[in-house]
């Protein structure tokens, strides 16, 4: 992953944080965590992860459109950073999506907003 240009990187990033934004703001917990390594998988608790969509006005109301801020490269892994808004909130939210391989597949390995 990290041997791909800035370029490669968003277009692979952008459709996964778009689908964890729709999947999120939906609290549809199936869907938020297909593309999740298994490793981040297993940290992510489903009843944890219903709380939150249940209970995070944020969770619940991003924005579709996010803007694109930077990659860091770490190891096998990249850091993709969105500046991240809310359609109910005002203000601005920092997300992180942490991307690498997994069985040859572009999997998610983190995410969040900060």
């Amino acid at each position: 992953m990290v041997e791909k240009t800035d370029e490669e990187i968003f277009a692979l990033a952008g459709p996964l944080w778009r689908d964890l934004v729709r999947s999120s703001n939906e609290g549809k917990y199936g869907e938020f965590v297909r593309n999740f390594s298994s490793s981040f998988a297993l940290t992510m608790d489903q009843v944890a992860a219903g709380h939150q969509f249940a209970n995070s006005e944020l969770a619940r109301s991003l924005a579709q459109e996010a803007d694109a801020l930077g990659i860091i490269r770490r190891g096998e892994h990249v850091t993709v950073l969105y500046r991240q808004r809310s359609t109910r909130k005002p203000g601005e939210w920092l997300g992180r999506l942490v991307l690498g391989y997994e069985d040859g597949k572009v999997r998610i390995f983190g995410a969040s907003i900060f």
